[in-house]
């Protein structure tokens, strides 16, 4: 799989997703005669597919009330353990993380939340309410099997899943993937509760030697000050967690914020949560293979920034997180054993 996951961009700053997954990605490979450039004759070549979509897996787009969503259900007879599937600041509805979960038996809605068709076109703030629609839609759900569901988040999307646990009924298992336990980016809302966003300090910007900006400093601490109260009340959460963490996320202090959320769960007699940590890992653990995105634009900041990671550490990471959220949803869902490893 080194020929997928060590690709990397022909232009600086892009970052390899998945828009369409009823399409295949198509690899176009060519082998050459010798070592660099020019390249020497032509040996030989050869197309590879990668379906997203298995066999059988359903694609049913959700717009119920203001949920905006596409929800995929597995083959055969339901029910089936759901989940909802969240991404970070970039926006939209990406499909692939909650199409690729189901083709391995879990009913996955990926929740768009700002930034597509008639939702806020930015982030100035959230509304629990709508999350809660997304949750109540998923619990009534014929092909979905109670009497909780699971939250999985990335970035922006862990912290909106911690605050959904914590304020939303019916949540029964929450895994974060280098997420935050302080509310981050946006007002938070709640019928009468408000969280503010983390302080942040521009100043803190540091440049890399290639001159991109580095960015993992410049959140405040939420134990600190007028800071504390973006720190999310993930003691009221009756779920189990499960945090994912890159160990060398420059988007923010993940290990940190994992640790913190630890100690205060434990601090009001809840279960410690699953922490599992990656050496070498950066900011966007995806799924197994996709090409680690060392550095992108960041619509918060308004220019690229580092993610972090060594590319082969953080292969094995992806291969590894996905089991690990796989056996963990399966667990607390579905009452399988879990047959993890690597848990601090």
């Amino acid at each position: 799989m080194g020929l997928l996951w060590a690709l990397q961009p022909q232009k600086p700053f892009w970052y390899m997703v998945k828009k369409n997954i009823q399409r295949p990605f198509l690899l176009h490979l060519e082998v050459f005669d010798g070592h660099g450039e020019p390249p020497g004759r032509l040996l030989a070549q050869a197309q590879h597919e990668r379906a997203f979509l298995r066999d059988g897996v359903r694609r049913v787009p959700v717009r119920e009330g203001r949920i905006r969503a596409t929800l995929f259900l597995p083959p055969g007879n339901g029910p089936f353990p759901g989940v909802i599937d969240l991404y970070g600041t970039g926006g939209g509805l990406p499909e692939y993380r909650a199409c690729l979960l189901a083709n391995y038996g879990f009913a996955v809605l990926a929740l768009a939340f700002y930034g597509y068709e008639d939702l806020p076109k930015d982030m100035k703030e959230f509304h629990l309410e709508y999350f809660e629609e997304a949750v109540n839609y998923m619990l009534q759900h014929t092909q979905v099997k109670g009497p909780g569901i699971g939250l999985l988040g990335i970035s922006k999307g862990g912290d909106l899943c911690i605050s959904m646990a914590s304020f939303l009924k019916g949540i029964k298992a929450t895994a974060l993937i280098n997420g935050s336990v302080a509310n981050v980016g946006a007002v938070l809302r709640y019928k009468d509760i408000t969280i503010p966003p983390l302080s942040a300090d521009v100043k803190r910007i540091k440049l890399t030697k290639s001159g991109i900006a580095d960015i993992v400093d410049v959140l405040n601490n939420p134990l600190e000050g007028p800071d504390r109260q973006s720190f999310i009340p993930l003691e009221r959460a009756e779920c189990r967690f499960l945090f994912i963490v890159g160990q060398d996320d420059r988007n923010w202090k993940s290990e940190f914020f994992a640790l913190e959320g630890s100690k205060r769960l434990q601090a009001h007699g809840k279960e410690k949560p699953e922490v599992v940590c990656y050496p070498g890992a950066g900011h966007y653990i995806e799924p197994p293979f996709f090409p680690m995105c060392a550095a992108s634009m960041h619509l918060l900041v308004g220019k690229p920034v580092v993610w972090g990671g060594e590319p082969k550490a953080h292969c094995e990471a992806q291969v590894d997180a996905w089991h690990q959220i796989q056996a963990f949803f399966h667990k607390h869902l579905a009452g399988k054993p879990s047959g993890t490893s690597n848990k601090l």
